[in-house]
């Protein structure tokens, strides 16, 4: 798999946001683009016209990180975007052996899934890096009831393929496009991750939304902030959620959500927690009769 087309789409549609009064530059006469011209770009990052075009055609390989740092200085990439060029750079110099090796079936370890346990009013989830949900706990599997009636429960396959996202999530523009730029972002670091091709072909045919969103070259990485959900027992709540890697997992993550005492979000979550229990009686009820 070769990332040219990959690089090269990032990298034009990165300088096509950039207006050329937004870089300083002074605009004479009709110009054809929309943002800055090649030749703007490579001025702004120190290197010569020629040298630019061959990176934005696509060929990142051998570029050196002080390159790298003025283009994404000229094409003023935030945190998250310059990551993404560095990844993009990493897999266009991998060697052939390097870059085709399976990627290992991630496991949750036992200590992670007592951790995520143990958090009894919080939903707690294990994801990987296709947005599947490996482990949850109860609260978790409560709050995202909808998401687990599919297998694997994946948070990008319900978004945009699941009618019931646009209720439970009353952003879902904001959700759905942050969940694109994971995936984007995961391309670049896996390129011949089977699994997550598949998910991303899938997506594509099968969602008008999703096909447009990936062809905004977007990124996104998962930290912290806030999320409103629509519940459809419990109804509206806002909570807080954490991301965190899980050091030497490699593309597993935990994401916990919380509420601050006292507020509507936080009487929502004991709620949840109530119904979930009234759930689980009734289902160990009916195996029981079973």
């Amino acid at each position: 798999m070769d990332n040219r087309a990959e690089v090269s789409a990032f990298l034009k549609t990165r300088r096509d946001r950039i207006t050329p009064e937004l870089a300083g530059l002074p605009v004479y006469g009709h110009r054809r683009v929309p943002g800055l011209r090649r030749g703007e770009v490579a001025m702004l990052a120190g290197m010569s016209v020629e040298y630019y075009t061959r990176l934005e055609r696509g060929d990142l390989s051998g570029v050196s990180d002080s390159v790298l740092d003025g283009l994404a200085r000229a094409l003023r990439l935030d945190d998250t975007e310059r990551d993404h060029l560095y990844a993009l750079a990493r897999a266009a110099s991998a060697t052939p052996a390097r870059v085709r090796r399976r990627p290992k079936k991630a496991t949750v370890r036992p200590s992670v899934l007592r951790l995520i346990e143990g958090l009894h009013d919080q939903p707690a989830y294990v994801r990987n890096n296709r947005m599947d949900i490996l482990a949850a706990n109860p609260l978790a599997r409560a709050l995202l009831s909808e998401v687990f009636e599919q297998e694997p429960a994946n948070t990008c396959r319900f978004v945009f393929l699941d009618p019931r996202a646009t209720r439970l999530y009353p952003d879902w523009e904001r959700v759905a496009r942050d969940g694109v730029g994971v995936l984007r972002v995961e391309v670049a670091k896996n390129p011949y991750d089977r699994e997550l091709s598949n998910l991303i072909g899938e997506l594509s045919t099968r969602s008008d939304a999703f096909r447009t969103l990936w062809g905004a070259h977007g990124v996104y990485v998962f930290t912290e902030g806030t999320k409103r959900f629509h519940h459809p027992t419990v109804g509206a709540m806002e909570l807080v959620h954490e991301s965190l890697d899980l050091p030497g997992d490699h593309g597993l993550s935990v994401t916990v959500y919380s509420a601050d005492p006292g507020t509507p979000a936080a009487d929502a979550l004991k709620l949840l927690a109530s119904w979930a229990g009234t759930q689980d009686e009734a289902a160990a009820q009916a195996r029981t009769e079973s």
